[in-house]
């Protein structure tokens, strides 16, 4: 019989809550709430986040937007602000039209089309969720690492953010 392996300790590189400002939080509809909830659910369950050059984490995110940037206003467990960063948002806006346009024909597909139209459709959501990931890591270098996975539910709240549907 083998002993028990040691509880493992969390890492310190990681989000343990995040925030939307709701100044910045556009109308949204039960879709984009939807999204917003289940994608701070699923950070919040496993995510790898590094702000560069620091390891004293665990941390909280605000996320919001100003004067058409990214506003992430990083704290410790206390409440005690980190760093915020303000990311241009050009980089990501044609992604998030593209995005915008096919998540809403998805939603209206949902309700009407045969489910081969919906993979289709589908497809083509992901497709664009991955490109605006990979650029959300690429502007986030070298001030905030993060997994493919957390930046997959980053451009999700991003684009919550900024729906305006």
């Amino acid at each position: 019989m083998s002993e028990a392996e040691p509880a493992k300790e969390p890492s310190r590189s990681r989000l343990i809550a995040i925030t939307l400002d709701e100044r910045s939080t556009a109308t949204s509809n039960s879709n984009i709430e939807h999204e917003r909830e289940v994608a701070i659910f699923d950070i919040l369950e496993g995510n790898s986040f590094i702000l560069e050059g620091r390891d004293d984490g665990p941390y909280k995110l605000n996320l919001g937007l100003a004067e058409d940037r990214l506003v992430l206003a990083v704290s410790d467990e206390s409440d005690n602000s980190i760093v915020t960063h303000l990311l241009s948002l050009t980089p990501l806006k044609r992604i998030m039209k593209d995005y915008f346009l096919v998540c809403e024909s998805y939603y209206e597909a949902i309700r009407t089309a045969p489910p081969s139209r919906i993979q289709a459709i589908d497809m083509g959501r992901r497709g664009l969720h991955d490109e605006g990931s990979r650029t959300l890591m690429e502007r986030l270098a070298g001030k905030i690492a993060v997994d493919i996975d957390t930046a997959r539910r980053l451009f999700t709240l991003i684009c919550a953010l900024h729906w305006k549907g």
